[in-house]
Order: structure tokens, then sequence, then C-alpha cells
């Protein structure tokens, strides 16, 4: 229900399968991931008290995204720092996942629809660096 990806001892992501249920409040990410992913799971009647966050200066140095796959199916496959290929996994519809690091790229399976989280501000031209001449899509991949 879980699924981290590991390769040379470095976390490319994390797949939440939309199986996974635990009573609670559980944190998949280190507090020092520029983005935290947590799954809540509480009775009808639970209170969360109001609040609001503080102001808090942060410094990002790499963009670290969420997908949360709604419809469809997405293959993701995920490449290394040196941008060489690792493998591939296939989110299904309610399953969510953390690029913590490395790279990506995505192969729409079946139609998708999906809400993407990362940070902000947009960098425009500077945010991302693609992949020249490597091949996307043929690999094999893990359900």
């Amino acid at each position: 229900m879980i699924d981290e990806l590991y390769h040379e001892g470095k976390l490319l992501g994390i797949i939440i399968r939309n199986e996974y249920r635990v009573r609670g409040i559980s944190f998949f990410t280190p507090d020092d991931f520029s983005q935290q992913l947590a799954y809540l799971n509480h009775p009808a009647g639970k209170v969360i008290p109001p609040h609001v966050h503080n102001k808090i200066a942060r410094e990002v140095h790499l963009t670290q995204e969420i997908l949360f796959l709604k419809r469809g199916r997405l293959q993701i496959d995920f490449y290394d720092d040196q941008q060489r290929y690792v493998e591939s996994r296939v989110l299904h519809p309610g399953d969510a996942v953390l690029l913590a690091s490395g790279g990506h790229g995505f192969t729409v399976l079946d139609e998708i629809e999906m809400f993407e989280v990362k940070q902000g501000p947009y960098a425009g031209e500077q945010d991302k660096t693609n992949f020249p001449g490597v091949p996307q899509g043929k690999h094999k991949i893990k359900e």
C-alpha cells in the first residue's frame, strides 16, 4: 500500500495506494522535506481546532511535487540525478505520489484527471531541465 522507490540510497518517490487505510495521522515524509505529505483518517465528530499557519522564512533548493490521480492510469518513469532510467510505476485512480528527488517522466496510459502540488513561485524556464534523447514510455512497468 506504500511503495518507496530508492536508488543508491536516495529516495526518488513515495507512492501511497488508494487502498491505504490507517486511523489517525500518518506522515510519509521526514521533517526536512520541502513538501510534506500525510494521510489523515478521522471518525465523524473529530474536531480539528481552528488555526492559522505562521509566516516562516523557508529556503527551498529542490522542487518536490505531489500528484493525486483522480481518474485513469499514469506511468511514471523514475530517473536518477544523472538522468539515467531507474524503473517505472503505474498510478491508479485514488493513488498519490511524492516525487522526492531525481528525475521523472510520464506516459498517460488511460485518459487521466489529476492534481499536482509543488512549491511556488513558478520559476519559468529555470524550473526544470528536459532530458534530450531519452526514450519515454517504453520501459517495463511495475503495476
